[in-house]
């Protein structure tokens, strides 16, 4: 089996989240490496190459940054984020960039099945939660997006550079203001919070990725480096650039 590192942030800045994971992607280290978070402030994070004025959701937010990965705007709140960095070589990321993203939903629908959630992919249906215009990623899916109850509740975006993959993953626990009625694990178990939702999806990663996981910290140079980053997203000319 194969060690990952395993980092665990908790309520975390929104600014030294893009930064750490901007690190994480930068960081020379060999093995994998999980990291699992949540928000404070709960903040919506726009994709790289989305303008603010394409998200008036924007504009009712606490907070707002800019992801290093694509897509839609997310409202990070009653969520579990989830980032992975590794080598491009690494056999998570070998072949089509679909099939990457195939594995790692596989594996996040298998930790909502134990706690009774009917998440699959969309495949070629619509669903419920599909709306025109809002710049949100849970208004938009895609065929590999896992949803259930109609509705999208998982979404992912990856950034490739300099031989290194960075996939961010969402997983709705519960809906919020600024997404409305979207597919949330909360609806099939009542009080589910990210917090204890993570072990089940530890154990579909290790299930699925043959990965022993353990617990650690950014190293001296990964948390300098998030820090001199983090400023950058949120700084208004970045986040409102056209």
């Amino acid at each position: 089996m194969e060690t990952w590192r395993l980092i665990t942030t908790w309520g975390t800045d929104p600014a030294f989240n893009m930064g750490l994971d901007e690190a994480l992607l930068e960081s020379d280290e060999s093995a994998p490496t999980l990291r699992l978070y949540t928000w404070r402030p709960e903040a919506l994070s726009l994709g790289y190459f989305q303008r603010y004025d394409e998200v008036p959701a924007a504009a009712r937010a606490p907070a707002v940054v800019r992801r290093i990965t694509g897509g839609g705007a997310i409202h990070h709140s009653r969520e579990l984020t989830f980032s992975i960095a590794a080598s491009i070589e690494h056999p998570l990321y070998r072949g089509p960039v679909t099939g990457s993203y195939e594995r790692v939903h596989e594996a996040v629908a298998r930790a909502l099945a134990a706690f009774g959630v009917p998440a699959r992919p969309r495949g070629a249906e619509g669903l419920l939660s599909d709306a025109p215009a809002t710049g949100m990623c849970f208004h938009h899916s895609t065929p590999l997006d896992l949803c259930w109850n109609g509705r999208k509740g998982v979404g992912s975006a990856q950034r490739r550079r300099a031989g290194r993959v960075l996939h961010h993953g969402s997983i709705k626990i519960g809906r919020s203001p600024l997404e409305g009625a979207i597919a949330s694990a909360d609806q099939h178990a009542p009080g589910l919070r990210a917090e204890s939702f993570a072990p089940a999806l530890l154990e579909a990663f290790r299930a699925a990725f043959d990965a022993v996981f353990e617990a650690g910290v950014p190293t001296p140079t990964e948390r300098d480096r998030a820090r001199e980053l983090g400023p950058r997203y949120v700084d208004p000319e970045f986040v409102r650039r056209r």
